[in-house]
Protein backbone atom coordinates (compact mmCIF):
# COMPACT_ATOMS: atom_id res chain seq x y z
CA UNK A 1 0.00 0.00 0.00
CA UNK A 2 2.69 2.47 0.44
CA UNK A 3 2.85 5.13 2.53
CA UNK A 4 0.71 4.92 5.66
CA UNK A 5 -1.55 8.20 6.57
CA UNK A 6 -1.94 7.35 10.40
CA UNK A 7 -3.01 10.06 13.00
CA UNK A 8 -3.95 11.55 10.03
CA UNK A 9 -7.63 13.35 9.09
CA UNK A 10 -8.87 14.12 5.61
CA UNK A 11 -11.91 16.33 4.62
CA UNK A 12 -13.44 14.85 1.94
CA UNK A 13 -16.00 16.76 0.24
CA UNK A 14 -18.11 15.51 -2.99
CA UNK A 15 -17.73 11.90 -0.46
CA UNK A 16 -21.29 9.91 -1.61
CA UNK A 17 -19.90 8.69 -4.91
CA UNK A 18 -17.53 8.78 -7.79
CA UNK A 19 -14.19 9.74 -7.10
CA UNK A 20 -14.57 11.24 -3.64
CA UNK A 21 -15.89 8.37 -2.20
CA UNK A 22 -12.90 6.36 -3.76
CA UNK A 23 -10.41 8.86 -2.10
CA UNK A 24 -12.41 8.17 0.85
CA UNK A 25 -11.50 4.19 0.26
CA UNK A 26 -8.27 5.26 -1.02
CA UNK A 27 -7.12 7.36 2.27
CA UNK A 28 -8.78 4.91 4.65
CA UNK A 29 -6.67 2.06 3.86
CA UNK A 30 -3.58 3.98 4.54
CA UNK A 31 -5.49 4.54 7.78
CA UNK A 32 -6.50 7.94 7.73
CA UNK A 33 -9.43 8.95 9.94
CA UNK A 34 -11.67 11.44 7.85
CA UNK A 35 -14.57 13.80 7.86
CA UNK A 36 -17.14 12.94 4.55
CA UNK A 37 -19.26 15.63 3.53
CA UNK A 38 -21.65 15.63 0.53
CA UNK A 39 -25.75 16.83 -0.04
CA UNK A 40 -26.54 12.75 0.32
CA UNK A 41 -26.46 11.97 4.06
CA UNK A 42 -27.51 8.32 3.71
CA UNK A 43 -24.92 7.69 1.02
CA UNK A 44 -22.28 9.09 3.35
CA UNK A 45 -23.24 7.10 6.28
CA UNK A 46 -23.36 3.81 4.29
CA UNK A 47 -19.49 4.68 3.59
CA UNK A 48 -18.69 5.50 7.01
CA UNK A 49 -20.08 2.16 8.20
CA UNK A 50 -18.32 0.60 5.10
CA UNK A 51 -14.55 1.94 5.93
CA UNK A 52 -14.94 2.64 9.80
CA UNK A 53 -14.95 -1.20 10.92
CA UNK A 54 -12.91 -2.38 7.67
CA UNK A 55 -9.86 -0.15 8.35
CA UNK A 56 -10.30 0.58 12.04
CA UNK A 57 -10.79 4.38 11.38
CA UNK A 58 -12.67 7.21 12.64
CA UNK A 59 -15.33 8.68 10.34
CA UNK A 60 -17.58 11.51 10.84
CA UNK A 61 -20.09 12.54 8.86
CA UNK A 62 -21.68 16.23 7.50
CA UNK A 63 -24.29 16.77 5.66
CA UNK A 64 -23.75 19.96 3.59
CA UNK A 65 -24.34 21.99 0.41
CA UNK A 66 -21.44 23.72 -0.71
CA UNK A 67 -23.36 25.46 -3.31
CA UNK A 68 -25.27 27.55 -0.38
CA UNK A 69 -23.78 30.76 1.17
CA UNK A 70 -21.84 29.79 4.23
CA UNK A 71 -21.77 26.47 4.00
CA UNK A 72 -18.02 26.39 4.13
CA UNK A 73 -17.53 28.25 7.16
CA UNK A 74 -20.50 26.19 8.95
CA UNK A 75 -18.10 22.63 7.96
CA UNK A 76 -14.73 24.59 9.15
CA UNK A 77 -16.78 25.86 12.77
CA UNK A 78 -18.18 21.90 12.48
CA UNK A 79 -14.76 20.56 12.81
CA UNK A 80 -13.15 23.10 14.74
CA UNK A 81 -16.28 22.72 17.71
CA UNK A 82 -15.54 19.28 17.70
CA UNK A 83 -11.91 19.49 17.72
CA UNK A 84 -10.86 17.68 14.29
CA UNK A 85 -7.59 18.84 13.05
CA UNK A 86 -7.33 18.50 9.35
CA UNK A 87 -4.40 17.26 7.68
CA UNK A 88 -5.43 16.95 4.21
CA UNK A 89 -8.44 18.81 2.83
CA UNK A 90 -9.71 17.28 -0.40
CA UNK A 91 -11.81 19.68 -2.81
CA UNK A 92 -13.73 17.08 -4.92
CA UNK A 93 -16.99 18.44 -4.69
CA UNK A 94 -18.17 19.39 -8.62
CA UNK A 95 -20.56 20.60 -10.89
CA UNK A 96 -20.90 20.33 -14.57
CA UNK A 97 -24.18 21.59 -16.93
CA UNK A 98 -23.54 20.72 -20.64
CA UNK A 99 -25.20 22.66 -22.80
CA UNK A 100 -24.34 25.93 -24.25
CA UNK A 101 -23.56 28.79 -22.46
CA UNK A 102 -26.58 30.92 -23.45
CA UNK A 103 -29.41 27.95 -23.19
CA UNK A 104 -28.39 27.48 -19.65
CA UNK A 105 -30.00 30.11 -16.77
CA UNK A 106 -27.63 32.53 -14.47
CA UNK A 107 -28.70 30.02 -11.40
CA UNK A 108 -27.54 27.18 -12.88
CA UNK A 109 -24.02 29.08 -13.66
CA UNK A 110 -23.71 30.67 -10.38
CA UNK A 111 -24.28 27.60 -8.77
CA UNK A 112 -21.11 25.73 -10.97
CA UNK A 113 -18.73 28.20 -9.65
CA UNK A 114 -20.03 28.40 -6.08
CA UNK A 115 -18.95 25.11 -5.93
CA UNK A 116 -16.67 24.43 -8.26
CA UNK A 117 -14.63 27.68 -7.34
CA UNK A 118 -15.21 29.87 -4.32
CA UNK A 119 -16.64 26.67 -1.94
CA UNK A 120 -13.36 25.20 -2.78
CA UNK A 121 -11.15 28.40 -2.57
CA UNK A 122 -12.85 29.31 0.83
CA UNK A 123 -12.33 25.95 1.94
CA UNK A 124 -8.85 26.29 1.49
CA UNK A 125 -8.52 29.65 3.42
CA UNK A 126 -10.26 27.83 6.35
CA UNK A 127 -8.20 24.86 6.52
CA UNK A 128 -4.91 25.95 5.45
CA UNK A 129 -3.98 28.04 8.28
CA UNK A 130 -3.71 25.36 10.55
CA UNK A 131 -1.99 22.52 8.23
CA UNK A 132 0.98 25.35 8.15
CA UNK A 133 1.01 25.81 11.77
CA UNK A 134 1.60 22.14 12.45
CA UNK A 135 3.91 22.11 9.66
CA UNK A 136 2.48 18.97 8.14
CA UNK A 137 -0.28 18.74 5.72
CA UNK A 138 -1.78 18.21 2.00
CA UNK A 139 -4.26 20.38 -0.19
CA UNK A 140 -6.06 18.17 -2.66
CA UNK A 141 -7.51 19.62 -5.02
CA UNK A 142 -9.53 17.67 -8.03
CA UNK A 143 -9.53 19.71 -11.32
CA UNK A 144 -10.45 18.23 -14.92
CA UNK A 145 -8.34 17.52 -18.07
CA UNK A 146 -11.17 20.02 -18.98
CA UNK A 147 -8.39 22.74 -17.09
CA UNK A 148 -6.38 22.71 -20.19
CA UNK A 149 -8.16 24.21 -23.12
CA UNK A 150 -11.25 25.73 -23.43
CA UNK A 151 -14.52 23.43 -24.19
CA UNK A 152 -17.56 24.57 -26.00
CA UNK A 153 -20.81 23.10 -23.91
CA UNK A 154 -18.99 23.11 -20.54
CA UNK A 155 -17.57 26.38 -21.02
CA UNK A 156 -18.39 27.21 -17.30
CA UNK A 157 -17.44 24.55 -15.75
CA UNK A 158 -13.86 24.00 -17.74
CA UNK A 159 -13.05 27.48 -16.90
CA UNK A 160 -13.89 26.61 -13.11
CA UNK A 161 -11.01 24.11 -13.67
CA UNK A 162 -9.08 26.36 -15.20
CA UNK A 163 -8.97 28.14 -12.15
CA UNK A 164 -8.35 25.31 -9.47
CA UNK A 165 -5.57 23.88 -11.89
CA UNK A 166 -3.55 27.40 -11.31
CA UNK A 167 -4.53 28.18 -7.80
CA UNK A 168 -3.12 25.27 -6.92
CA UNK A 169 0.08 24.67 -8.66
CA UNK A 170 0.73 28.86 -7.88
CA UNK A 171 -0.13 27.62 -4.12
CA UNK A 172 2.59 25.02 -3.64
CA UNK A 173 5.09 26.84 -4.61
CA UNK A 174 3.86 29.52 -2.34
CA UNK A 175 4.23 26.98 0.31
CA UNK A 176 7.85 26.10 -0.52
CA UNK A 177 9.70 24.90 3.43
CA UNK A 178 5.91 25.14 5.00
CA UNK A 179 5.90 21.44 5.59
CA UNK A 180 2.60 21.67 3.56
CA UNK A 181 1.90 20.70 -0.31
CA UNK A 182 -1.01 21.30 -2.62
CA UNK A 183 -1.74 19.39 -5.51
CA UNK A 184 -4.16 19.65 -8.30
CA UNK A 185 -5.96 16.04 -9.83
CA UNK A 186 -6.75 16.28 -13.39
CA UNK A 187 -8.75 13.51 -14.22
CA UNK A 188 -9.94 12.91 -18.07
CA UNK A 189 -13.10 10.89 -19.00
CA UNK A 190 -14.19 8.75 -15.50
CA UNK A 191 -16.92 6.38 -14.86
CA UNK A 192 -19.20 8.50 -12.49
CA UNK A 193 -22.39 10.06 -11.84
CA UNK A 194 -21.00 12.81 -13.37
CA UNK A 195 -22.38 12.18 -16.71
CA UNK A 196 -25.36 9.59 -15.82
CA UNK A 197 -27.09 12.31 -13.72
CA UNK A 198 -27.53 14.58 -16.61
CA UNK A 199 -28.87 11.59 -18.88
CA UNK A 200 -26.24 11.57 -21.05
CA UNK A 201 -25.11 7.99 -22.15
CA UNK A 202 -22.05 6.78 -22.73
CA UNK A 203 -20.96 5.48 -26.06
CA UNK A 204 -19.39 1.81 -26.52
CA UNK A 205 -16.05 3.40 -27.80
CA UNK A 206 -16.03 5.93 -24.70
CA UNK A 207 -16.47 3.40 -22.41
CA UNK A 208 -13.72 1.65 -23.61
CA UNK A 209 -11.30 5.02 -22.96
CA UNK A 210 -12.70 5.67 -19.46
CA UNK A 211 -11.03 5.19 -16.29
CA UNK A 212 -12.93 3.57 -13.21
CA UNK A 213 -13.19 6.40 -10.14
CA UNK A 214 -11.14 3.82 -7.41
CA UNK A 215 -7.88 3.65 -10.42
CA UNK A 216 -8.19 7.65 -10.33
CA UNK A 217 -8.27 7.61 -7.07
CA UNK A 218 -5.36 5.11 -6.30
CA UNK A 219 -3.16 7.46 -8.97
CA UNK A 220 -4.41 10.80 -7.43
CA UNK A 221 -3.25 9.65 -3.45
CA UNK A 222 0.01 8.09 -4.68
CA UNK A 223 1.00 10.92 -6.28
CA UNK A 224 -0.18 13.16 -3.49
CA UNK A 225 2.11 11.08 -1.24
CA UNK A 226 5.04 11.34 -4.00
CA UNK A 227 4.85 15.02 -3.84
CA UNK A 228 3.76 15.60 -7.37
CA UNK A 229 2.19 19.46 -7.78
CA UNK A 230 -0.64 18.02 -11.07
CA UNK A 231 -1.17 15.11 -12.32
CA UNK A 232 -3.11 14.08 -15.45
CA UNK A 233 -5.08 10.78 -14.32
CA UNK A 234 -3.81 7.67 -17.05
CA UNK A 235 -1.13 7.70 -19.62
CA UNK A 236 -3.29 8.41 -22.35
CA UNK A 237 -4.87 11.43 -20.83
CA UNK A 238 -1.15 12.83 -20.04
CA UNK A 239 -0.37 12.12 -23.92
CA UNK A 240 -3.39 14.01 -25.24
CA UNK A 241 -2.75 17.05 -22.85
CA UNK A 242 0.91 16.92 -24.25
CA UNK A 243 0.41 16.68 -27.53
CA UNK A 244 -1.76 20.34 -26.74
CA UNK A 245 1.14 22.12 -26.67
CA UNK A 246 1.46 21.62 -30.03
CA UNK A 247 -1.83 23.02 -31.16
CA UNK A 248 -2.92 26.18 -31.88
CA UNK A 249 -4.91 27.70 -29.42
CA UNK A 250 -7.83 28.76 -31.98
CA UNK A 251 -8.30 25.24 -32.60
CA UNK A 252 -8.22 24.01 -29.02
CA UNK A 253 -12.01 24.40 -28.61
CA UNK A 254 -12.70 22.28 -31.82
CA UNK A 255 -10.68 19.38 -30.40
CA UNK A 256 -12.07 19.55 -27.35
CA UNK A 257 -15.64 19.41 -28.57
CA UNK A 258 -15.16 16.09 -31.19
CA UNK A 259 -12.90 14.24 -28.04
CA UNK A 260 -16.32 15.04 -26.02
CA UNK A 261 -18.52 13.57 -28.43
CA UNK A 262 -16.50 10.63 -29.07
CA UNK A 263 -17.44 9.67 -25.37
CA UNK A 264 -21.03 10.32 -25.00
CA UNK A 265 -24.08 11.32 -26.91
CA UNK A 266 -25.62 14.88 -26.09
CA UNK A 267 -28.98 14.43 -24.45
CA UNK A 268 -32.18 15.93 -25.59
CA UNK A 269 -32.48 18.08 -22.60
CA UNK A 270 -29.31 18.94 -19.99
CA UNK A 271 -29.53 19.49 -16.28
CA UNK A 272 -27.07 20.34 -13.87
CA UNK A 273 -24.67 17.23 -12.62
CA UNK A 274 -22.21 16.27 -10.33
Amino acid sequence: MGRRLEGYRALVTGASSGIGASLARQLAARGCNLVLTARREDRLRQLADELGPKHGVDVRVVQGDLSQPGAATALFERTEGEGLAIDLLVNNAGLGAWRTFVAAPWEMHETEIRVNLVALTHLTSLFLPGMVERRRGHVMNVASIGAYTPCPNFAVYAATKAYVRNFTEALDHELRGSGVRAISICPGGTKTEFFMVSGQRIKASGDKMMMSAERCAAIAVRKMLAGRRNVVTGWLNALGMWLLRIVPRAWMPWVAERTLAMTVERPAANALHG
